[in-house]
């Protein structure tokens, strides 16, 4: 695998150039990240094969990520992104919906490997409306662009890096660790279980409007890793409209996000229903549609300060297939960046995280039935909660250091068990 990323690399870096704009046709970045996290003992009377342990646990998770990129022709690009993976998340990534190192959605097994994360074209079209200066960051070239413009991708990359962005809550290398703080809880993206996919990607940008949309594989089975090529029974479609305004001078964007994943699931309902199904989901699987809807908000409300809100749903009827365990979910937060005590680049978040399911997945657990990241063999229901706060300390340009603190209620969804207090130390490098 990695002689053939190799060969790839090679293979762009001798592309013929055509940029006009471009000071360089190369855009190369990179991270990386680790997180250690720990929590103590709870009370916790029983627990099933996916709960999360009732005692003391310390796990450390790590990533790092090249992002090479490299201009083609005049508005079109090439990005590659090989990313090595390692560690492992509390209670094997196991036990709460609203997980709490969001780094760690990305890693299958605790030891070392080279993936290929992301491999996709880009092309942007200009449609006037005058002219914008994009910076150059992971993933995007500098250049000045028509502020009304339309940009179509294809290949392989993270639904998460196009949708449901957030000023203030989407990125846990940097902010919030929680996985319903990164993203909407209920979003049960399309994605392999390191949370990417391949697909097309389309958006469409005139003056404060934008809308987007994507047609993207499905895993074959539960959050694993091969995807389901029957793609006219099997693939996830996403649209999302956004709006972007000022109140005041202060600028705050509204997204209305919706999806439809049509994949081999099961059914709870069925499953509770049919004594052969043995209270295994698996057993009920199914090529059936999964749909849900996501809000998005936020708004500074003063230098350097600014507030947060998101809202899911989705019908609960099937499987989680891809991110999560979570039907509806509620969240919203503050950000407030350090200029208030003379540190300008450091930032102080605190959110709050409500997780809820549909009646009959909660009852499916109840009856002792499992997915594939939550099940305590039975469960007394009760939403579950979270409280995260954090504060990042950049030791310099490059370099983050972040301290986080979680306070679990009813971790997956059992009033019975908990609740936790998560704590980590999170170190994050990029160029």
């Amino acid at each position: 695998m990695t002689l053939k990323w190799i060969s790839l690399i090679f293979a762009v870096a001798s592309a013929p150039v055509y940029a006009e704009e471009a000071s360089s046709p190369w855009s190369v970045h990179g991270q990386m990240t680790a997180v250690s996290q720990g929590d103590g003992n709870f009370y916790s009377p029983y627990s099933g094969k996916n709960s999360l342990p009732g005692q003391a646990e310390l796990k450390t998770s790590f990533t790092a990520t090249l992002f090479l990129g490299r201009e083609l022709w005049k508005g079109g690009q090439i990005y590659v992104n090989p990313e090595l993976s390692a560690g492992e998340g509390l209670g094997q990534t196991l036990g709460i919906a609203a997980f709490p190192n969001g780094e760690i959605y990305r890693v299958d097994t605790p030891t070392p490997k080279l993936n290929l994360s992301r491999l996709y074209l880009k092309q942007v079209f200009g449609l006037g409306g005058g002219e914008e200066h994009l910076e150059e960051e992971n993933n995007r070239h500098a250049a000045t662009v028509d502020r009304d413009r339309l940009t179509l991708i294809g290949g392989k990359f993270s639904l998460n890096d196009f949708f449901d962005d957030n000023t203030y809550s989407h990125d846990p290398r940097s902010q919030f660790l929680n996985w319903a703080l990164m993203d909407q809880g209920a979003w049960d993206y399309a994605a392999d279980t390191r949370g990417y996919t391949w697909g097309v990607y389309a958006e469409l940008r005139e003056g404060p409007w934008a809308a987007r949309f994507a047609i993207v594989l499905e895993p074959a089975v539960a959050n694993q890793l091969e995807f389901d090529t029957n793609v006219l029974q099997a693939h996830g479609d996403n649209a999302e409209v956004e709006y972007r305004y000022a109140i005041s001078g202060h600028p705050g964007a509204a997204r209305l996000l919706g999806y439809a994943n049509h994949a081999h699931m099961g059914s709870y309902q069925e499953t509770i229903d049919t004594p052969s199904a043995m209270m295994d989901i698996a057993n009920t699987r199914a090529y059936r549609t999964k749909y849900g809807l996501g809000l998005s908000l936020e708004q500074e409300v003063a230098r350097d300060v600014g507030l947060f809100a998101r809202l899911g749903w989705n019908d609960g009827t099937t499987e989680t297939w891809a991110f999560t365990e979570i039907d509806r979910s509620a969240s919203f937060g503050a950000s407030v960046g350090g200029s208030y005590w003379s540190r300008p680049a450091d930032r102080l978040g605190a959110a709050y995280v409500w997780s809820g399911l549909s009646d009959v997945h909660a009852e499916y657990l109840s009856l002792g039935g499992y997915g594939f990241l939550i099940g305590d063999g039975k469960l007394s229901y009760a939403p579950e909660q979270v409280l995260e706060t954090y504060y990042l300390y950049m030791a310099g340009k490059h370099i983050g250091l972040s301290a986080d603190f979680q306070f679990v209620v009813h971790p997956a969804y059992n009033q019975d068990r908990g609740p936790v207090a998560i704590g980590a130390g999170r170190i994050h490098y990029e160029f």
